[in-house]
């Protein structure tokens, strides 16, 4: 199977009530980690690459790791580009085999927002590619892309559906409370708001800033209509600390295949339980 699209997939989870986890993956043994997971559950599969990691790895590299296995894989599966703030470069990911991008302007006045995402959506439009748009302001680290907590601004319900309407974006990701990175607390996620623009805006909802949010508050963000939730940090953060962990036991196993074998079972077991939270096993 070729990579797809993933707005018919994330259309179907926003219709049936349950969501599809997207993993931002850094390395080839994290991208097998979270195929074999989706393989084993029977789920429905986002890739996401930062702009960082595209930087780092290489668009080509990713594209085709991405391509092989989807066409090993018997569950679909989409390649996304995670918070991107240049056309080019979203331009480029297309032209590669990526087939879900967001175009990140939150960071812009609502007008100008809707002009560059409405550029992104009539080319991506033709080529049947997912767009992506963030609508407030997500605090927290992103790559480069830093939110103060003070500075994050939560979406307003109307300017969401008139967004949409402006844009004709595949699926939307609204501020409401969420943060990128680890916690230091409870997040202070707004459910009314996610109730009221789920009311009025009929694109899937995306919610950012997954890594950490305690399970009973996923669900709930789930049923209220979010049908992509994103995770980061946690999956990034588990890999690395499997790495730590081995080289405190084994200081003299310098075999990157011992280490990387064991790396990629802790990821692919979060990933299953990512997967479970959000109800997309067995969706395929």
């Amino acid at each position: 199977m070729a990579l797809v699209s993933s707005t018919p997939m994330l259309q179907q989870a926003r219709k049936q009530g349950y969501g599809i986890v997207a993993f931002n993956v850094h390395t080839l043994e994290m991208l097998q980690a979270v195929v074999d997971a989706a393989e084993e559950s029977r789920s429905p599969l986002i890739l996401q690459t930062t702009v960082g990691t595209v930087k780092h790895l290489g668009i080509e590299y990713i594209a085709n790791a991405a391509r092989t296995a989807a066409e090993k894989a018997r569950i679909p599966i989409a390649l996304h580009l995670d918070h991107c703030q240049s056309f080019e470069l979203i331009i480029q990911c297309i032209r590669a085999g990526y087939t879900s991008v967001m175009i990140d302007q939150s960071m812009h006045p609502f007008e100008k927002n809707v002009e560059m995402t409405k550029k992104v959506v009539e080319v991506a439009r033709a080529l049947n590619v997912n767009v992506e748009a963030e609508l407030g302001k997500v605090g927290g680290v992103e790559d480069d892309i830093h939110v103060d907590e003070d500075m994050a601004s939560l979406a307003d319900p109307n300017e969401c559906q008139r967004f949409v309407e402006l844009t004709g974006v595949s699926t939307l990701a609204p501020a409401i409370g969420t943060a990128h990175g680890i916690y230091k607390g409870e997040p202070n996620i707004d459910f009314q708001r996610i109730e009221a623009i789920a009311g009025i805006v009929e694109v899937p909802l995306v919610l950012h800033g997954g890594s950490g949010i305690p399970e009973a508050q996923v669900k709930r963000c789930v049923a209220l209509g979010m049908a992509k939730m994103n995770v980061a940090t946690e999956l990034k953060n588990a890999f690395t600390n499997s790495l730590q962990r081995f080289f405190v036991e084994h200081p003299n196993d310098l075999d990157p295949r011992s280490y990387m074998s064991i790396a990629k079972t802790v990821v692919k077991q979060l990933a299953l339980q990512k997967m479970e939270l959000c109800g997309c096993t067995n969706k395929a």
